[in-house]
Order: structure tokens, then C-alpha cells, then sequence
């Protein structure tokens, strides 16, 4: 792999952003959140630009009235539903995982809350599925330079283009690290 370095140590809302090189058909160009990181027990998150082929219709019937996409937050568990929103008045118990940034609450009362037009869906993202990390696992692919790390903010995460999130969190870093967005997916390309 390209020898590029970490920038910011893993903990709760670090992007980790897929090098651009990385052979894992699970994280090819993808940007990770970091939802929950502990030295001890490892790390949690969600893949924030891999769209699903499903709506949220499809998943829960009582829902097919509207359009919103699920995304493949990871290869662990797909068939778990999570959520990600910016609404912590309706969710107390949400942790924030970064500024502006919750994890979950209770999913009958999302459903009401969409219903009723009291959340707007620009603000909240469905995953199947999450990215997980036994203790130390994250730390030694970040030492072997299979990921970039970079603070999330509330826009990369809900207000971005999936398709447009990898080159984004990439230009976060600026400097040498924008000149990766042009990288070929495969360097005998280059």
C-alpha cells in the first residue's frame, strides 16, 4: 500500500477514510464513522457512502410512503437496522457521536415521527448492517496505512451525495491527500 499517514487517532466521530488502494470489496472508496471506539473492546461504526438497493419501504411495510435509502453500514450483522440523526429532542438517549451527529432511540417513535413530518429525513440516515473492530484491530490497519482518519461533521455525513463522500473527506485532509481523489481504483491503471 501507498505509504500515506493517520492524522487524527481513532475515537468516537473520526472518519476513517478507505485508502485509495484497499483491496477489501467491503471497504473499496468507502468513509467509515466511528461510532463507538474503545481501546478494550474495539470499534463500531457504519459505512456513510455505500448505498443499499433497498428503501426503507421495502424493510418495513408501514413505511412505503416514503423514499428513503438504506445504506450497507458494514458486512457485520445485516440483518440489524440502525440510524443516524440530528434530532436529539426527540431521541434524550442518542449519544452524540459528534457535534450534531446521534446514534439510534427508539425505532417505533422515528416511524411516528416520520409520519407525522416532525423529523425532516434529510436529517436522518437508515444502515443494515455495521463495520466492527476487535481491540487493537483498527489501530494496527491504521498503522499498516489502510485507512485516513479525519473529524466528521454533520454535512459529509447527511447532506453529501454518497458518491461524492469519499473525494470530500479526502479534501478535509487537504494538501497531498486531494490528489488521491484521482487515484484509479487499481494502480496498474495509473
Amino acid at each position: 500500500m501507498a505509504n500515506f499517514i493517520c492524522m487524527i487517532s481513532p475515537a468516537n466521530g473520526i472518519l476513517l477514510i478507505a485508502e485509495p488502494f484497499l483491496k477489501d470489496p467491503n471497504f473499496i472508496r468507502t468513509v467509515t464513522l466511528i461510532c463507538k471506539f474503545d481501546a478494550v473492546e474495539g470499534a463500531f461504526g457504519f459505512v456513510i457512502n455505500k448505498p443499499g438497493h433497498q428503501q426503507l419501504g421495502e424493510l418495513l411495510p408501514e413505511m412505503t410512503d416514503f423514499d428513503l435509502p438504506i445504506f450497507i453500514g458494514g458486512p457485520v450483522q445485516m440483518d440489524t437496522l440502525h440510524f443516524l440523526h440530528q434530532s436529539p429532542e426527540h431521541f434524550p438517549e442518542a449519544p452524540e457521536i459528534t457535534s450534531g451527529v446521534y446514534w439510534g432511540g427508539d425505532f417505533e417513535l422515528l416511524k411516528s415521527l416520520i409520519k407525522s413530518g416532525e423529523i425532516k429525513t434529510a436529517g436522518v440516515r437508515f444502515f443494515l448492517g455495521y463495520s466492527g473492530w476487535d481491540a487493537g484491530q483498527l489501530e494496527e490497519e491504521i498503522e499498516e496505512k489502510s485507512w485516513l482518519t479525519v473529524a466528521s461533521n454533520p454535512s459529509i455525513v447527511f447532506n453529501t451525495a454518497a458518491d461524492d463522500i469519499w473525494k470530500l473527506s479526502l479534501k478535509l485532509l487537504g494538501g497531498k491527500y486531494e490528489m488521491m481523489i484521482n487515484f484509479p481504483t487499481d494502480p496498474q491503471l495509473n
